[in-house]
């Protein structure tokens, strides 16, 4: 829809003029004797009154929002607002802006504009254009309410491309460009992970006596990285397509015999940057849930190095202790690894192949590791020893995460399905694939919507977008 609304100038009359007209269509449809003979007739009807919906939810949004505007409280916080930020602010009296809301029509508002200017000798220069100070307190960003954006960057997490997001949306009423939904949703994961940076949002959360499992793993996606040199004939700068490995972590809860317990979302969130970055930010959710009171703890994960490097160190530096906090190596990628071991033994048939893969198995899931380790070592010999050698370390190395048979008794899970189907879920069917090369900012930006959307954790995503940090003062990009 293409409308603009403004019912300031209908104050005199008990009924706005606007919302008169939409009860007079309204009572016309009521009143009319018109029957519906086809599916199409029955469609264009919905259509017709979800119009008029639309038209009265943006008329009643309009009058409360600026009634809202003009409230004392409103102004005298809207002054006290631009009073904090760190640049020196001037009150340029009230202005016209446009918004649009949940249902894609433009309203008209007036509110305080504030511009702002650096401070000091010499010349002074402008920060930035300005802002509206009470748009922000309301969480109106880019010129969209906060029920728009939701719904926007929303969209832009479930389907595949913003191609697709903005034909979703025009089939709602909503009608923006690809350019302008990209700005909007990356805008929206910018401020979300500004103020989740800053440390002062409560998740609503307590892992109190619960039985977590954390795990981690890592992705792929290609970049886009600015080539030096000459332009294309169309004038577009060359780029570098690295892979890069987008890394994904999750924190979820489990019952008494290792299922999942489906009464707490699990937290799942995602960044591009390396694994330091990663852990830091385990480190944040882990802190702030409170993992020091949970029961037990178990760290399950394959054989990464990157990982295993960095577990001891999280949990001296969360003030854990040994006797609640379990490393596991996934049972199903150390059977990868015993299947590795028999195809380098080209002396084994495939049914002699089988039933010894069986049999490390069992041995595996007994504790029996030391066995295995035994077993591998006396196929060190031949043409494939050097191989066999290779995976004879991996066992070895890892031998202190395969105790799972004390996971079993535990009754904790033994495999990382839950972090693979995330990096499936939240990362190849989202950011890889043919031809897409990512920013490696915007890819960020994906993977933190596509990993509330994920967890079922959306509304709290929400409020980050919305939120202010006063201590920081961290604010909304209007």
């Amino acid at each position: 829809m293409d409308h603009k609304l403004n019912t300031r100038t209908n104050t005199t009359s008990p009924v706005p003029t606007p919302i008169q007209s939409i009860f007079e269509k309204t009572m016309e449809i009521w009143d009319s004797d018109q029957t519906l003979e086809t599916a199409q007739d029955l469609e264009d009807f919905e259509q017709t009154v979800h119009n008029l919906g639309s038209l009265l939810k943006a008329l009643l949004v309009e009058q409360k929002l600026q009634t809202t505007l003009n409230s004392e409280q409103m102004i005298n916080d809207s002054v006290q607002l631009a009073k904090k930020l760190p640049c020196k602010t001037k009150n340029n009296g009230y202005r016209d802006v446009s918004i649009t809301t949940e249902s894609g029509i433009c309203i008209l508002i007036s509110t305080l504009y504030f511009t702002t200017k650096k401070g000091g000798k010499g010349r002074k220069k402008k920060c930035n254009k300005g802002l509206y100070p009470a748009l922000l307190l309301l969480g109106i960003n880019n010129r969209c309410t906060p029920m728009l954006i939701s719904e926007l960057g929303e969209t832009v997490a479930t389907v595949g491309s913003f191609e697709e997001a903005k034909d979703t949306l025009s089939r709602r009423g909503v009608e923006f460009d690809v350019k302008t939904i990209r700005d909007i949703a990356y805008r929206m994961a910018q401020r979300a992970r500004a103020i989740q940076q800053a440390g002062t949002f409560d998740y609503g959360e307590n892992l109190n006596g619960r039985r977590v499992v954390i795990s981690t793993d890592g992705g792929r996606v290609r970049t886009r990285r600015k080539k030096r040199g000459k332009k294309t004939t169309k004038g577009r700068n060359r780029y570098h397509t690295d892979w890069r490995e987008p890394k994904i972590l999750i924190i979820y809860i489990t019952d008494e015999h290792g299922r999942r317990d489906k009464t707490f979302s699990p937290f799942i969130d995602g960044i591009i940057q390396g694994p330091d970055a990663l852990f830091s930010l385990l480190h944040h959710y882990l802190d702030k849930l409170g993992i020091k009171t949970a029961d037990k703890i178990l760290f399950v994960a394959d054989g990464a190095k990157w990982i295993w490097e960095r577990t001891q160190s999280l949990m001296k530096s969360l003030g854990l202790k040994s006797e609640q906090f379990y490393e596991l190596l996934d049972f199903y990628h150390a059977v990868e690894h015993i299947a590795k071991v028999a195809s380098l033994r080209k002396k084994l048939n495939k049914k002699t192949r089988k039933l010894w893969i069986k049999k490390q198995r069992k041995l595996l899931i007994s504790g029996k590791i030391d066995q295995v380790i035994d077993t591998i070592k006396s196929f060190c010999r031949g043409r494939n020893s050097g191989k066999i050698q290779t995976q004879l370390r991996y066992f070895i190395k890892n031998s202190p995460r395969m105790k799972y048979n004390i996971m079993a008794e535990l009754g904790l899970p033994l495999g990382s399905g839950a972090i693979e189907s995330a990096v499936r879920r939240v990362v190849n069917l989202r950011i890889k694939g043919p031809g897409i090369f990512w920013k490696k900012e915007n890819a960020d930006a994906i993977l933190l919507l596509r990993s509330y959307f994920k967890d079922r954790r959306w509304n709290l995503l929400k409020q980050m977008a919305i939120s202010i940090d006063y201590s920081s003062m961290t604010l909304p990009t209007f």
